[in-house]
């Protein structure tokens, strides 16, 4: 089933004779349970027409590095075989070189072109550049979750207690499988060159990339891999995910972040799977994860347009942070010492480095990284700043709006005031004693110290 609310027209052109329709592959880089390609094999089955996919790679994807491209291109060589399979051939193009077919001249020869959707701006954007310069009609179907952002609210919400109820009214509407539907047509002696994924290593050096983040040796990209971590969550660890999904000495996580964040995983699909096959209350506890909290980033960005920026901060928090933000500060670090790990604190060194080497951090340690980084810089305006810096740079699901809401979370948003104190004002904090309270913090860092030696 795929909502009407799901699909948006993005220009007002009409569609065109051609010989294909163009699905427009970016943010949902998958097959399985994908409501954009559905909808463009549907439409083109109606026409009595094949469907060709087109992706674009460029070299200066905002924030990316090797990390972030060589995950994404293990996910799109699963994806070209999975397409071949259905008879559907696949484009990809390489910008920077200039030696392949782009969008435009591509859609001079199709109907029209179906695209999925991305929420932040430079995504925006990106598309709305294609609407104005496209000869033919461009649709937008939201692929990557599970309620379409304005039919869960048409405003920017302000916690979780104020979006989660208007979302979960929704949710037996949207929780529905999708059919998947086989296209009745190919595109038979069509011969055109694009970038090739075959060998990812000589590939890779092809593009002109910052190298300076090598690929995680932990997580690797593609279906494939997301299956078997979401068949280990269900089988292994969904009956303590409740309990223990907070404790970084522990594992207890889907890891399904990477793949929701490169579009190689459905959320829908992950939903179902969970509400088929787990516990009840478990299934309850993750949802809030996948989609109240998940769904309300999205809604963040998508209606706050300086989400990635100190000014995008609610007013209370802003101004609190602002009240406190020549207070002394015992300790204040330079970005260098931050990202090398140089602190007097184990437990922070400990969460920088899983991320630097993994390109994943446990999720609470993301949350005392946050309030850490806060404390520790000259002002909570540079402060924010070196939260996306890092974030964005080591993170797999960086440039994400998880990423930003996490960061904004440690800053106040989506949170409430709480007891005034230096530097944070009424910001939420948080201190090292905590974690070792509730967490075996020396086993964590144990852990930490294997991933490094390895």
């Amino acid at each position: 089933m795929i909502q009407e609310d799901r699909i948006a027209y993005l220009n007002d052109k009409d569609e065109q004779k051609g010989d294909y329709v163009i699905y427009w592959m970016q943010a949902s880089q998958r097959v399985w349970y994908n409501q954009a390609l559905e909808t463009t094999i549907r439409i083109a089955n109606k026409r009595s027409l094949p469907v060709l996919v087109y992706f674009e790679i460029t070299d200066n994807f905002p924030d990316a590095n090797l990390r972030h491209y060589s995950f994404m291109l293990e996910g799109l060589q699963e994806v070209m075989q999975d397409l071949t399979q259905e008879g559907i051939q696949m484009i990809i193009n390489y910008q920077s070189s200039g030696q392949y077919p782009d969008l435009l001249e591509l859609s001079k020869e199709a109907v029209m072109v179906v695209t999925d959707c991305g929420y932040l701006s430079f995504q925006i954007e990106w598309r709305e550049k294609y609407a104005r310069e496209l000869p033919c009609l461009l649709i937008q179907v939201e692929s990557d979750v599970v309620v379409p952002v304005e039919s869960a609210s048409s405003k920017e919400e302000f916690t979780a207690g104020t979006f989660r109820p208007r979302i979960n009214r929704l949710l037996l509407d949207y929780l529905q499988p999708m059919d998947m539907t086989s296209p009745d047509y190919a595109l038979d002696d069509f011969k055109i060159t694009s970038f090739p994924i075959n060998d990812l290593q000589n590939n890779i050096k092809q593009l002109s990339v910052d190298t300076s983040v090598s690929p995680s040796p932990v997580y690797h990209g593609g279906k494939k891999k997301a299956e078997e971590l979401l068949n280990q969550f269900i089988n292994k660890k969904i009956y303590r995910f409740e309990s223990l999904r907070n404790d970084p000495s522990q594992d207890f996580l889907s890891h399904m972040s990477p793949y929701l964040h490169f579009g190689q995983i459905s959320p829908l699909y992950i939903a179902l799977r969970l509400k088929a096959e787990a516990p009840a209350e478990a299934y309850r506890v993750y949802l809030e994860e996948l989609i109240v909290r998940r769904e309300l980033a999205i809604n963040y960005v998508y209606y706050n347009s300086n989400y990635d920026q100190f000014k995008g901060l609610p007013r209370w928090a802003k101004s609190t942070l602002e009240k406190h933000q020549d207070d002394t500060r015992k300790t204040v670090y330079s970005i260098a010492e931050l990202e090398h790990s140089l602190t007097h604190d184990p437990y922070w060194n400990s969460a920088q480095q899983e991320m630097v080497i993994t390109g994943k951090m446990h999720g609470y340690m993301r949350m005392y990284w946050g309030k850490k980084i806060l404390e520790w810089s000259p002002t909570p305006q540079e402060a924010f700043q070196r939260c996306i810096y890092l974030n964005n740079k080591y993170e797999l699901d960086g440039r994400d709006p998880n990423g930003y809401a996490g960061i904004a979370w440690c800053f106040g948003k989506h949170d409430r005031a709480w007891k005034e104190r230096p530097i944070f004002g009424k910001v939420r904090y948080m201190n090292d004693n905590g974690l070792r309270r509730k967490y075996d913090m020396e086993k964590y860092v144990q852990k930490v110290k294997e991933l490094k030696r390895n």
